[in-house]
């Protein structure tokens, strides 16, 4: 799959290694190897994989919703005077 944005021109694979790619793939099985951890501690590890700066975390989606709901509320009082 190519990268709409990326406008770089690039060879073609060729038909001839995808089938020998293919052939190796299927003869080694990496799917078979790739099984994911398998301890509570390497489970606990990768659950933080995705995780980068906490911005999106429970605590503070609740705090910036709160503040917006505070936000209208002003709106809302400040036009009513």
């Amino acid at each position: 799959m190519t990268n709409p944005k990326n406008k770089t021109k690039r060879r073609p694979y060729p038909e001839k290694y995808k089938k020998e790619r293919a052939i190796l793939i299927r003869k080694t099985k990496p799917w078979e190897h790739s099984t994911g951890p398998k301890t509570a501690e390497g489970k606990a590890k990768v659950s933080q994989n995705g995780l980068k700066h906490g911005a999106r975390s429970k605590i503070f989606t609740e705090l910036r919703a709160a503040l917006c709901a505070q936000q209208r509320s002003l709106k809302r009082y400040r036009l009513d005077l």
